[in-house]
C-alpha cells in the first residue's frame, strides 16, 4: 500500500525523523486556516500517489494565508498523471542549502533491505544512477545481523559528506529510517530531498512510503491510511471482488491459476510480441464465481482487446475449469476474443468441453506459447 506524503511524514515523525510542521487541507478555506496557524510562509503540496507533482503545478510556495488560499483553489481538482488532487499538505516553507537522497527498499533479488544514498538529491534517482553511478552509494543489510552504526558511516563517508554536523545528523536519521522500515513492514521508505537548511539542520522534505499489504493486519493504524479514491480504480474494484490483480498498460488481458503461472504468462505474452494488460491470479480454484469475478475486473479495462486464460490443472481439474469458464460466459456478455490454454489433470476433457460448446469468441490452444501468440494476434 502506497502512502501519501503527509501520511509517510506522520510515520517518520513517530520514529524521530525531523520533518517540517504541516497541516492537512481539503478546501481553500482550510488551506488559509492552516497557513494562519503555522504563522509563516508555507508550501502548498498536492497529495497524490504519483511523481512529477512540481512540474505539473502541484507544489507551490505561498507568501501569506491569502496566497495559500488562492494556490489551493488552483490546485484542488488538478489532474496530475491521472490522479485528481483532493487533499493538500500545507507545510512550513524551508530554505534549502543542500539536497540529499536517502532510501531503503527491499531488494527482491538479494532478499535483503537495500540502502541508497547520494548527495545529489531533489532529482529522479534513476537519473543519478544513469548519469553518475559512482555518486550513488548502495548498501545491503543482512537481516540476521540487523542495522549497525557502521552502515551509516559507510553511506555518509562513501557519498563524500564532509561536514561533521551533517554527518552526525545523517547517521541518526539513517538509523531511525531503518527502524521505521522494519517496524512498519515497509517495502520502500524514501526521502527525496533530504535537505540541509542554511543553518545546518537536516530534515525530510518529502516522503515516499510503501507498506507490504500482507502485513497490514499487524498495523491497523497504517491500514486506516488507505484511501479508496487514491488507488487505481481497476485495482480497487479487484480488491472489492477479492481478485488478485495488478493493472499494466497493454492490450492482452491475462488470467492464470497461481501467481507463478500468472507471472510466466505475463512474460510469454511479451515474448510473443504483445503487451500484457494486467496480472491476474485466479488462485487454485476454477469455479464459475471466481472466473466471473476475474473477468469482470479484466474486461472493465477498455484497453483489453483479448483475454488469455492460462490454466494448469493440478488439484483443480481442467474439466472443472472449462465448465466454470462456460458457466461464467453464460452469465456474462463478453464479445472480445478469449484464448484458453489447458494443461495438466483432465486437460483433454477440458479442451473437448470447450470445443463442443463451439463459442465463436473462445479459442483453445494446446501450448502456452501458441496461446500467447493467438491472444496477441487477436488483440492487434
Amino acid at each position: 500500500m502506497d502512502l501519501l506524503e503527509y501520511q509517510g511524514k506522520q510515520l517518520f515523525k513517530q520514529f524521530g525523523i525531523p520533518v517540517s510542521e504541516g497541516r492537512l487541507a481539503t478546501t481553500p478555506a482550510e488551506a488559509r486556516a492552516a497557513a494562519e496557524e503555522l504563522g509563516t510562509q508555507v508550501v502548498v503540496k498536492a497529495q497524490v500517489l504519483t511523481g512529477g507533482r512540481g512540474k505539473a503545478g502541484g507544489v507551490k510556495r505561498a507568501e501569506d494565508p491569502a496566497d495559500a488560499e488562492q494556490k489551493a483553489k488552483d490546485m484542488i481538482g488538478l489532474d496530475i498523471r491521472g490522479h485528481v488532487v483532493e487533499k493538500l499538505w500545507i507545510e512550513e516553507a524551508s530554505d534549502i542549502a543542500k539536497e540529499y537522497y536517502l532510501s531503503i527498499t527491499f531488494d527482491r533479488g538479494a532478499k535483503q533491505p537495500l540502502f541508497m544514498f547520494t548527495m545529489q538529491g531533489g532529482v529522479e534517482i534513476e537519473d543519478v544512477a544513469a548519469n553518475d553511478p559512482d555518486a550513488l552509494i548502495r548498501l545491503h543489510v543482512d537481516a540476521l545481523e540487523g542495522y549497525q552504526p557502521w552502515i551509516a558511516r559507510r553511506l555518509v563517508y562513501g557519498a563524500g559528506v564532509e561536514d561533521p554536523g551533517e554527518q552526525k545528523q545523517l547517521a541518526d536519521i539513517i538509523g531511525k529510517l531503518y527502524r521505521c522500515f522494519v517496524e512498519c513492514d515497509a517495502m520502500l521508505t524514501e526521502i527525496n530531498p533530504l535537505i540541509v537548511t542554511p543553518d545546518g539542520v537536516v530534515k525530510a522534505l518529502d516522503s515516499k512510503f510503501t507498506v507490504d499489504d500482507s502485513a497490514l493486519y499487524r498495523h491497523p493504524d497504517i491500514a486506516e491510511f488507505r484511501d479508496p479514491g487514491a488507488a487505481d480504480p481497476f485495482e480497487a474494484f479487484a480488491r472489492e471482488k477479492g481478485v488478485t490483480y495488478v493493472k499494466l498498460d497493454g492490450s492482452v488481458g491475462i488470467l492464470g491459476n497461481g501467481a507463478g503461472l500468472s507471472m510466466s504468462t505475463v512474460d510469454v505474452v511479451v515474448v510473443a510480441g504483445g503487451k500484457p494488460a494486467n496480472f491476474c491470479d485466479l488462485g487454485g480454484g476454477g469455479n464459475a464465481e471466481g472466473v466471473v469475478d476475474a473477468l469482470e475486473v479484466i474486461t472493465r479495462d477498455p484497453q483489453v482487446k483479448s483475454v488469455f486464460f492460462n490454466i494448469f490443472g493440478g488439484i483443480t481439474r481442467c474439466d472443472e475449469v472449462a465448465r466454470g469458464i462456460l458457466e461464467a460466459l453464460d452469465r456474462m456478455k463478453i464479445e472480445i476474443p478469449i484464448v484458453v490454454r489447458l494443461d495438466g489433470t483432465n486437460a483433454e476433457e477440458g479442451r473437448q468441453i470447450l470445443a463442443d460448446a463451439a463459442l465463436p469468441n473462445v479459442h483453445v490452444s494446446p501450448t502456452m506459447l501458441e496461446a500467447a501468440k493467438k491472444a496477441v494476434e487477436l488483440a492487434a
